[in-house]
């Protein structure tokens, strides 16, 4: 008897680190233990592993069997370990040859029969594996999954059987081809259904020109989720890299690959229900929250204020880092979260205060507590906040009222985005202060419009910041060098809650 390494990866966050699989039989009574932090899903692998050997028609071999999951500090949860155990145990029985094992990684779950099943996680695995330039040998099931990544050795099997056929070199699985992806088209609910709002449509384009955050202000009926609806289809198609990462996210967990929608951008849109872990991620073997299931595309919350405002401010550092960390008292894990935030919100709790049919009977106090709902500090890492006004009938009922449709919108989006990236390599709504100094400052006598504003409605220097950056996107939708003060005004007015009168 032996000792055999076989290689495989743990899933830490976005991150699968390396695990050394290491199997030991020696003398003794018969026994069969693992050691390394082992989840229970991972020491229920014993009982997989002994069956699916056995029916595989291999000797499960006699004596006391140890395998440490290396290293020993990282934990170890479900069963994508089960093929390397038995790989291992083979291998160290001498019925399976150690050499081809050199640089080449097992990730898989088996069935008492020999089946590999599908498992969660395998895309950062895949791209960790191309990275160290190892053969990733994987079930069947994640085959097209695993096969987004470019340029890797990547071979899929069905049954244990396949593996070690390949091991022994009696037949080769083959290596996957690269999955055929989708082109990008335009998808999602067309901007031309909306009638009217001519406001509300000019900072959705704004938003989506510069990455910016939003919020609708409307009574009931108004158009407010019809709006945000619709900001996907204005932005660009995501990028290979882009689509890679989000795919990842979705792996993680657990959520199928659709190559369908391959380069479409995400929308999310949890329900007010949801609590701070569904919504930034968290458990006791941290996951991707909602925040990150939005990554490089749109997160809409529906009714704000009747979110917990509890989970509401967890909202804050992912805003501003477009990351959020997870921490536990062992270890702290980090996920992507570059969302564009899209909110909504009726003006009081009726939701029809304002209304010209008098039907709001909500007194001032009410009111008040409502909007309080949602935190000064959240609300001031708004970019614009406006209201939307209800539509007249007679607009409603003309069949003549067409508004100008999403791809037309699209083109201007890409145009003005195409414009930062030349100029600063990022979306307006990305850059940090000295950025913001270099690339969005207007001129001393165009700035006193700004700095007027600023002290009237006493804004934070974040405030003045994001005002900055408004304007600049305003400036790029209209092919100006610089920020005048047109662009400035119209930016301003587009941060409606903060004027003394609100909405």
């Amino acid at each position: 008897m032996a000792i055999a390494t076989v290689l495989s990866r743990a899933q830490f966050g976005m991150e699968a680190p390396l695990v050394r699989v290491e199997v030991d039989i020696g003398n003794g009574l018969p026994a069969f233990g693992i050691v390394g932090l082992p989840e229970v899903v991972v020491k229920e692998s014993r009982d997989r592993v002994r069956a699916a050997i056995t029916n595989s028609r291999f000797e499960f071999p006699p004596g006391r069997i140890i395998v440490n999951l290396a290293p020993a500090d990282l934990p170890k949860e479900g069963g994508r370990f089960d093929l390397p155990i038995a790989i291992g145990i083979l291998v160290a029985a001498g019925q399976l040859p150690a050499a081809a094992l050199e640089h080449c990684e097992l990730y898989g779950e088996l069935s008492l029969s020999g089946e590999l099943r599908l498992a969660k996680g395998v895309l950062p695995a895949a791209v960790a594996a191309q990275r160290a330039g190892h053969l990733l040998v994987l079930p069947q099931g994640n085959a097209e999954e695993a096969g987004l990544v470019s340029n890797g050795r990547i071979a899929a099997a069905a049954h244990l059987l396949e593996v070690c056929a390949h091991l022994s070199g009696d037949r080769a699985l083959p290596l996957l081809a690269t999955s055929q992806r989708a082109p990008p088209q335009a998808q999602g609910p067309d901007l031309a259904d909306v009638k009217g709002q001519p406001l509300a449509r000019r900072a959705l384009e704004i938003a989506a020109a510069g990455s910016h955050s939003l919020l609708f202000v409307g009574p009931p009926g108004s158009g407010k989720s019809m709006l945000a609806q619709r900001l996907p289809r204005l932005l660009p198609a995501l990028t290979e890299e882009e689509a890679l990462e989000v795919a990842a996210i979705r792996s993680v967990i657990g959520q199928p690959v659709n190559l369908g929608e391959w380069r479409v951008r995400p929308f999310r849109s949890p329900h007010h229900t949801a609590s701070a872990i569904a919504l930034v991620g968290g458990g006791k073997h941290p996951r991707p929250g909602e925040v990150s299931l939005a990554h490089h595309g749109v997160l809409f919350l529906d009714e704000l204020p009747e979110f917990d405002r509890r989970v509401l401010e967890v909202l804050r550092e992912p805003l501003e880092a477009g990351t959020i960390a997870v921490s536990r008292a062992a270890s702290q894990t980090e996920f992507p979260a570059r969302f564009q935030l899209v909110a909504a919100m009726n003006p009081c709790p009726c939701g029809y205060r304002g209304d010209t049919a008098g039907r709001c009977r909500c007194t001032g106090e009410q009111v008040q507590r409502y909007r309080f709902r949602i935190s000064g500090p959240l609300l001031d890492r708004l970019d614009m906040q406006l209201e939307v006004p209800r539509v007249e009938t007679a607009m409603l009922s003309d069949t003549k009222v067409k508004g100008e449709s999403s791809d037309r919108v699209a083109h201007r989006v890409q145009a003005a985005r195409a414009i930062q990236r030349e100029r600063q390599g990022a979306l307006n709504a990305h850059l940090d202060v000295a950025a913001v100094e270099a690339h969005c400052k207007a001129q001393a006598g165009e700035l006193a419009v700004l700095e007027r504003a600023i002290q009237h409605f006493q804004l934070s220097a974040r405030a003045y910041h994001r005002i900055l950056k408004v304007a600049r996107t305003i400036a790029d939708l209209a092919d100006s060098r610089a920020v005048l003060g047109v662009h400035l005004r119209e930016a301003i007015s587009l941060r409606g809650l903060e004027r003394p009168r609100g909405v």
